[in-house]
């Protein structure tokens, strides 16, 4: 069985993925930046895999907050009703999907091999930080075309897709890849925020099942311990920032994560360098 040193640091992985995953901050980056200082004592191929998976913890807390928004059905006396708008952002978030599928497919595997490094991680997070302060200082000036989840189009939802390609060079961050480009077409925090999450939740149930389909699915006692206790403390961690994020962003811009970027990559940058 996980001895209680590994089982700490387990959930303090867990609180890391639970904190990045839905802050613009990169949760693959910071889990591979903790890495290097926190091994565990897993196997290269389980680490690979439960990195990716832990993320499902994370969704999960997704899944439950937004539920009413997400399910397709709603009970009534004579059947079930479906939720017509709700069909249609799931659609769109498909169309989402597509341009992020492909490049994932076709990269994934180079990618992992090759830019999986602090240097790579900590320049995507100062560009990415200086983009959000650039992109919030232009849209002081602006008023959203965009207000609500609902009112996203076919293409606008294309559009954010694009650049949510950008999230496959660690260090980018899914949610702030995807933010940044639907507050690039005009699409207001909110509704870009809440679009990020509908749009995960395929996205890391789909790369979670193929980095299982790539383990396999047999595993030893203390890996389904490992596994189990990380996406539960992403769970319920997720579930705080996911709240605290949406209060948050009514109120104030995305800035403050921008800064944090800068700080980070910058601290990032000169430890390895040195």
């Amino acid at each position: 069985m996980i001895n209680p040193i590994e089982l700490l640091k387990v959930v303090f992985l867990g609180v890391v993925e639970g904190v990045t995953e839905w802050l613009p901050i990169s949760s693959t980056g910071h889990m591979l930046l903790v890495d290097e200082f926190l091994q565990m004592n897993v196997s290269p191929a389980f680490k690979e895999m439960f990195l990716v998976v832990i993320q499902l913890g994370a969704i999960l807390a997704v899944v439950l907050l937004f539920w009413e928004k997400m399910w397709p059905f709603q009970g009534r006396d004579k059947g079930p009703a479906v939720k017509l708008d709700t069909i249609s952002m799931w659609c769109k978030v498909v169309v989402a999907c597509i341009p992020g599928a492909v490049v994932t497919i076709l990269f994934d595997d180079w990618i992992e091999a090759h830019l999986h490094t602090p240097v790579v991680i900590a320049g995507a997070l100062i560009l990415y930080g200086v983009a959000f302060l650039l992109i919030e200082n232009w849209n002081r000036t602006r008023t959203p075309k965009v207000k609500n989840l609902e009112d996203i189009t076919y293409r606008t939802a294309f559009l954010i897709g694009l650049f949510q390609v950008l999230s496959i060079i660690p260090g980018t961050s899914r949610s702030g890849s995807t933010i940044i480009g639907a507050l690039l077409v005009g699409v207001s925090r909110v509704a870009a925020a809440e679009f990020t999450f509908f749009l995960a939740v395929p996205v890391m149930f789909g790369l979670s099942f193929l980095k299982l389909l790539k383990f396999g699915f047999v595993f030893t006692g203390a890996e389904l311990v490992t596994l189990g206790v990380g996406c539960a403390v992403a769970f319920l961690v997720s579930v705080l920032v996911i709240k605290f994020l949406m209060g948050y962003i009514k109120k104030h811009d995305f800035k403050v994560f921008g800064w944090y970027r800068i700080a980070l990559g910058i601290v990032v940058l000169v430890y390895f360098t040195l």
